[in-house]
């Protein structure tokens, strides 16, 4: 999966999140530290949406 996230630089590097993903963000020296810690923080958000939502009854919903 892709997705768009958001870098923006700052005096001790660069912080980078996660638009799409409420509270999924992280930092990194460079911009290649953060995309790569962006990446995990991602994963780990899913995995942890994933736990939390183990045992919901879930239902789909369109939008127009």
């Amino acid at each position: 999966m892709r997705y768009k996230v958001k870098l923006n630089k700052t005096k001790l590097g660069y912080a980078i999140w996660c638009p799409a993903l409420p509270g999924c963000w992280t930092l990194g020296e460079t911009e290649e530290e953060a995309l790569e810690n962006i990446k995990d923080a991602i994963k780990a958000y899913l995995e942890t949406v994933d736990e939390v939502t183990q045992n919901a009854e879930l239902r789909y919903v369109e939008v127009r």
